[in-house]
């Protein structure tokens, strides 16, 4: 299957992968596709790093708590609208900071 088959045939479930939890079902459903399991390594990473600021957020206190988990939001929802326009495009972009690291290969 070529490259832009691949993604147009699977920028649903893509897309899918940056929503937490669900990163998982590209990799179940297009186990075949580069471009879904690609992005699900983005979702994956996405996923780790709202994760890793929760527990971060949760240690802070008061004013420096909230402070930092508005910032951590709008980073998070950068990574998010820059991973869908990605998608969108049918690009294998890595998203900035955290895109390079592979977990899934």
């Amino acid at each position: 299957m070529s490259y832009q088959t691949d993604a147009q045939q699977n920028k649903l479930l893509a897309i899918v992968a940056y929503i937490p939890i669900l990163f998982l079902i590209p990799l179940f459903v297009a186990k075949d596709s580069a471009f879904a399991r690609y992005h699900a390594n983005q979702g994956i990473l996405v996923t780790i790093i709202w994760a890793a600021g929760l527990v971060v957020a949760s240690i802070l206190p008061g004013f420096l708590s909230g402070l930092f988990s508005t910032v951590w939001m709008l980073a998070l929802i950068a990574c998010f609208i820059i991973g869908l326009l990605n998608v969108l495009r049918g690009e294998t972009n890595p998203l900035p900071f955290i895109g390079e690291t592979k977990i899934i290969k």
